[in-house]
């Protein structure tokens, strides 16, 4: 039996308690040669969470509204290392309740092409949407707002959580997670039209696991969270997608996904498990096809080969919580660290430092 085979073995025997509050132990990832953890900036006091590179380099970061007095919810980073909000301060300013043209509590940020797209659910400290869910798309070349796609309740109920987008330029679709109530929007970008598909499905939602970070079960409001779908990646014909409380990882055809003709059923029946990996929040394919992902209980960044086995790129004290993932024109994997186990919503950050880390892909 090669190691491999035995690590799989060894992970799938300590799933079969996956019914139990207990964390599942997963044997360890074989660690290869690590490349340099990199600082690219640091915010003080601010949390972030997505961070994206366009095709021209261009680095943007978003801060979501977790607490009070946020200085910004979409930044620009500069090759100085400077911190400019984007597309203006006005987009920027919050005076306490949603406004048009002004950004609400920003989750993620995803460069494409000349588009940038900033998708905001809402939910200021996580608590309730207020308003309406949103994304925005900008343009690169103008910095001007291109198109807002408004979420009414049928798609990003009170409860839910966008959290996550993917861009699939051959359907022109949207693909973005609900990690509140769990669920997959599929966003038709030529219509403008949304509907939610597999939110009562068990893929998307989160595994009865507590994650140990750091050595101590992961608590939120004094308890352990169920984070559902959160995690999504495109490659070629397939969506990827994985709760952030659990350990397995999904995939469905996209074109199931954009076959609205199809009953909820039908379009279960296409949804395949790809297997135990790591508790991730983020996640990536690069060109030759290794899925990157957060390894949240190792303080590590895990990659999952075309083959399907497990490694691990780089496990570092320094990485708290790797939160968002995008590589660059020179192939380094740049992460935001957002710190989540130590700063959760609602609570102060004063003096911490936050993070976006890049290193060098194989």
């Amino acid at each position: 039996m090669n190691f491999s085979t035995l690590l799989m073995v060894l992970i799938l025997s300590s799933c079969a308690s996956k019914s139990s509050d207990k964390k599942i132990t997963t044997a360890p990832l074989p660690t290869e040669t690590q490349p340099e953890l990199q600082t690219v900036t640091e915010f003080r006091g601010v949390q972030i969470t997505g961070v994206t590179v366009s095709n021209s380099g261009r680095l943007f970061a978003n801060v979501p509204r977790w607490r009070e007095n946020i200085p910004y919810s979409v930044v620009e980073i500069t090759p100085e290392g400077n911190h400019i909000p984007y597309p203006n301060e006005a987009w920027n300013k919050w005076r306490g309740r949603p406004e048009k043209n002004k950004f609400t509590c920003v989750q993620s940020v995803v460069a494409v092409g000349n588009s940038l797209f900033v998708l905001d659910p809402s939910s200021p400290k996580m608590e309730a949407v207020v308003g309406n869910a949103k994304l925005y798309e900008f343009s690169l070349n103008t910095n001007e707002l291109i198109r807002t796609y408004t979420f009414d309740r049928t798609v990003a109920p009170k409860k839910s959580y966008l959290n996550d987008l993917r861009v699939d330029e051959v359907n022109n679709k949207i693909y973005i997670t609900d990690s509140g109530l769990g669920g997959i929007v599929v966003l038709d970008r030529e219509s403008g039209q949304a509907r939610r598909v597999l939110d009562s499905h068990a893929s998307t939602k989160s595994e009865n696991v507590t994650l140990l970070v750091n050595g101590k079960a992961f608590m939120m409001r004094g308890r352990a969270p169920k984070i559902h779908s959160d995690g999504i990646a495109l490659s070629n014909d397939r969506l990827y997608y994985h709760a952030l409380t659990g350990y397995h990882l999904y995939s469905v055809p996209t074109e199931a996904l954009t076959d609205a003709s199809l009953s909820a059923s039908d379009l279960a029946s296409k949804v395949e498990n790809r297997g135990v990996t790591p508790a991730p929040d983020g996640m990536i394919f690069d060109q030759s096809g290794n899925l990157y992902m957060a390894d949240l209980e190792r303080n590590a960044v895990a990659y999952r080969t075309p083959g399907g086995d497990m490694k691990i790129l780089i496990q570092d004290e320094r990485i708290q919580w790797p939160d968002t993932f995008t590589i660059d024109g020179e192939n380094n994997l740049i992460f935001s660290d957002s710190a989540l186990q130590r700063s959760p919503a609602g609570q102060d950050i004063m003096g911490q430092i936050f993070t976006i880390y890049k290193v060098a892909l194989p």
